[in-house]
Formats: C-alpha cells, sequence, structure tokens
C-alpha cells in the first residue's frame, strides 16, 4: 500500500524572505547545493555502514567546514534525539530540503531502507546538477560573443568616431544613416554618459519590477514555452524533472498526490505547474491517473500514451524512469544541436555589426576623397 506522508503545506513553512532574514540575523550564508549533496551522500554511506541515524548527523556535523551545516546538521540530530521523525526534522528547512527529499525520507522511515532512498536522491540530485551544467554550458559561448560583440561596439563609439566628428562636419547632410545614428550614440555615450546611466538603471528597475511581478512573471513562463526554439527545451527540462520525481516517488511508496504535489513545488513555471495541479486536482476529484494526464493538453501525447499504459499495467513508476531518460538523452541532444546552429549564428551577427562600423566610417572618407578631387 502506498504511504501517506504529512509534509508541512507551503503556507505553514517559512517564506523565503523570513529565512533570509533569519540567517542574516545570524550572521550565516544559507546551505548550498553542494554542501546538501555532501550530506546526502554521507549519510547515506554511514547509514549503509550500520551507524545510527543520531550517530551519524553528529560524526557529519564534526566533520563539516561549513558553520551553515554545522548549525543544519545540529539542529536535525537536536530533533532526532527528541523523538522527533528525521522527515519532520527535514521539514523545518524548507529553503534546503524540497518536498520530495521530505516524502521520500518519510517513506524510506517506514520501510527502513533510508541509505537505498537517500542514494536514489543523489543519483537524481546529481542528474539534475549535470543538466543544468550542460544547459548552462550550451548558452555560455553565445552570452560571451554577445557580450564581447558589445564590448567591441562600446569602445569603437568612445574612441574612433569622436575622432571623425570634425573630419565629417562638412557633410553632414549627405552621410548614411547608419553613420548619423552612431555619431548621435557616440555623443550621447561620450558627453551625456550620466544621463545614460540614469536611464539604464531606471529602466533595469523598471524591467526587474515588472518580471517579478505576478503578470511579468506570467508572461515570462507563458514566452519560455512558447518560443518556437526555446519552447521545446524548456519543455522537456521540465518533463525530465517530472517525470523523475515521479517516478523515484511512487517506486518507493509514496502516494501519488504526494508525487505529483512534489513534482509541482520543483517546477518553477506557472503554467507547467497549473498543468500538474490540474492533474492533482482530477486524481483527486476520482476520475483516475490516465483520465487525469491524458486531458493535460501541455505534455507531448506520446508522454501521456505512456503514462496511461504504465497506469493499467500497474508499473507508472518505471515508465515514469524510463520517459524520464529518454527525454534528458534528447534533451542532450538537442542542446548539443543548438549549441551548434547558436555559434555560427552569432559569428554572422558580429561580422554583420563589425562590417556596419565600418562601412559607416570607409563611406564617408571616400565621399570626402572624391569631393577633394
Amino acid at each position: 500500500m502506498p504511504i501517506q506522508i504529512q509534509v508541512p503545506s507551503r503556507e505553514a513553512a517559512p517564506s523565503a524572505s523570513g529565512v533570509l532574514f533569519a540567517s542574516l540575523r545570524r550572521g550565516q550564508r544559507k546551505v548550498t547545493e553542494r554542501e546538501r549533496l555532501y550530506f546526502t551522500e554521507q549519510l547515506s554511506l554511514m547509514l549503509e555502514t550500520g551507524l545510527a541515524l543520531h550517530a551519524a548527523l553528529t560524526s557529519l556535523r564534526r566533520q563539516s567546514s561549513s558553520p551553515a551545516l554545522q548549525q543544519l546538521l545540529g539542529e536535525l540530530a537536536q530533533d532526532v534525539a527528541g523523538g522527533r521523525p528525521f522527515s519532520q526534522a527535514l521539514a523545518r528547512h524548507p529553503q534546503v530540503f524540497s518536498r520530495t527529499y521530505v516524502s521520500l525520507i518519510g517513506a524510506s522511515e517506514r520501510g527502513g531502507f533510508m541509505h537505498e532512498v537517500l542514494a536514489q536522491i543523489l543519483r537524481m540530485d546529481e542528474r539534475r546538477e549535470a543538466l543544468r551544467a550542460t544547459l548552462v554550458a550550451a548558452f555560455t559561448y553565445p552570452a560571451f560573443l554577445l557580450a564581447f560583440s558589445c564590448a567591441v561596439v562600446v569602445f569603437v563609439l568612445t574612441t574612433v568616431f569622436p575622432k571623425f566628428e570634425k573630419l565629417f562636419a562638412g557633410i553632414a547632410g549627405e552621410l548614411p544613416w547608419t553613420t548619423r545614428m552612431l555619431m548621435s550614440l557616440s555623443d550621447l555615450i561620450v558627453h551625456r554618459w550620466p544621463l545614460l546611466l540614469v536611464g539604464i538603471a531606471v529602466a533595469a528597475w523598471l524591467v526587474v519590477r515588472w518580471a517579478t511581478s505576478s503578470a511579468g512573471a506570467a508572461h515570462i513562463d507563458q514566452v519560455k514555452l512558447g518560443t518556437p526554439v526555446l519552447g521545446g527545451v524548456f519543455l522537456q527540462l521540465y518533463l525530465v524533472h517530472t517525470l523523475r520525481v515521479l517516478s523515484l516517488s511512487l517506486g518507493n511508496g509514496v502516494t501519488i498526490m504526494d508525487a505529483l504535489a512534489a513534482c509541482r513545488d520543483l517546477i518553477d513555471n506557472r503554467l507547467f505547474r497549473d498543468e500538474l495541479m490540474r492533474i492533482e486536482r482530477g486524481v483527486q476529484e476520482g476520475k483516475g491517473v490516465t483520465a487525469s494526464f491524458m486531458d493535460a493538453r501541455l505534455l507531448p501525447m506520446p508522454v501521456r500514451e505512456m503514462i496511461a499504459t504504465g497506469d493499467a499495467t500497474g508499473r507508472l513508476a518505471q515508465v515514469a524512469g524510463r520517459l524520464a531518460d529518454f527525454h534528458e538523452q534528447s534533451l542532450q541532444k538537442r542542446l548539443a544541436q543548438l549549441a551548434k546552429i547558436i555559434e555560427p549564428l552569432m559569428l554572422l551577427v558580429m561580422g554583420a555589426l563589425v562590417g556596419t562600423l565600418v562601412a559607416s566610417l570607409i563611406l564617408p572618407i571616400f565621399k570626402l576623397a572624391h569631393a577633394v578631387h
């Protein structure tokens, strides 16, 4: 029978700002992702060797060199020593341990296989970090080329164009529109840079304020999934995370409702979260897993059909795991192909940009030379 895990609701959990201010008052930083991975790996190893949970937490606290992790381990050890279940102790730190983490640990406490679940959580987190690193690497080089292009443009506008200002003054009416535009931009950067900085700061503040608002965040989430190329990347990324958590949770005895809630908390896109919430509501209303997933139009049809097959055969956890593996491999291939396409495109953009700058200077010089002759 699935194990029902009682996980504190979001309303009961401390807010992110409250956690941040509390940490600042204590003068401590938060536990990093790498430190949490270290904690999971070492705790799994200690429990596998037969060490008691409280002794393992105490030993890890002595070994750790991070003040934030030491305090966390001390609070966990104190809660466990006081008779609190380990899953409830973890749930008191939602800024470090997700709902998935807490649910899986709660299930393992009933089954007596906590070290195995910790090892599975570690593998899932490592794969998620590897996927994130692949995503970052795919866009790092294009971002560098874009930043370098902007730096070249600013350098040319601030050092080269001002030297031609007096030279081009006599033929101002005959200058190409690109030259006139770049000369105006050069004058703005060189002579009115305080106003430009103020304008950039105000624009950045307005963009950040809009992006953090409900309407702005919803629009950004819609753009993530609606853009022709990037939409597929983000959709597959959300699918991999969702299916991986669903497989791991159901495979360790977590109920379908808690598993879906854990998947929903893991995704930072509101549209995809709302889709998972509709699936969760359909299961809660008695529609069943198959019907609820088949109504999820945001999910690809092959995924919905495979989920229905897994639900019908009683192998939903295994099917979700295989789907997660398939989409993870597909996403990595898509990112590699996208990187190969973006790099030459960025080089073409840089070439066009440099060509425009050179042409904006050379063409007026040719006109001056022709006028002299």
